[in-house]
């Protein structure tokens, strides 16, 4: 199957399962943000060359691919989503990140005392990207979920813990590299 379909050329997509909706449907909004979101953490990722980084990460993308198929699929064909196989975002997956959060800032040297600039290293500024990324997925889901009720919302609370886990891994990255 070739990825030029031509189902696209007038301005719609399809969601899981073949719901055709506009490009610009608050849906397709929410999930291509996490796409974004995916991508600025696969830069971050190629950056790195430290493995506990480059490892949480990848288990962040990989719990990525969770929110935005469960976006990308109408609340009508959940069940079949999950009867499929998929997934949906859990309070574990929050957990999760909220645990490495709490493990992090213990190491108080990671909190400047002052505003952080980005760009201090690569990664840094990859990540520091990702957050910014995430901040604005998070807005659009937001405002998304004020229309449509049947969103979970674990999903907010993933990107709002994710956000801050962002915040710390740049700062990690800084640090772990020497940068000031």
């Amino acid at each position: 199957m070739s990825i030029v379909t031509k189902t696209g050329d007038t301005g719609e997509t399809s969601l899981m399962y073949g719901r055709r909706l506009p490009k610009s449907d608050p849906r397709v909004d929410a999930y291509g943000c996490i796409d974004e979101l995916t991508a600025a953490l696969g830069l971050a990722r190629s950056f790195s060359t430290d493995k506990f980084l480059s490892d949480e990460i990848f288990a962040t993308q990989k719990d990525l691919i969770i929110v935005m198929g469960e976006l990308a699929t109408a609340p009508e064909d959940r069940e079949r989503y999950m009867k499929d196989g998929f997934h949906v975002t859990t309070t574990a997956m929050v957990g999760r990140i909220t645990a490495v959060i709490v493990e992090l800032e213990k190491d108080k040297s990671l909190y400047p005392k002052d505003w952080v600039i980005p760009g201090g290293t690569g990664t840094s500024a990859a990540l520091d990207f990702a957050r910014a990324t995430c901040r604005r997925a998070e807005r659009h889901i937001a405002q998304f979920t004020t229309d449509d009720k049947d969103i979970n919302p674990e999903i907010l609370r993933y990107l709002n813990r994710l956000s801050d886990l962002l915040w710390v891994l740049a700062r990690y990255a800084e640090r772990a590299a020497g940068a000031k």
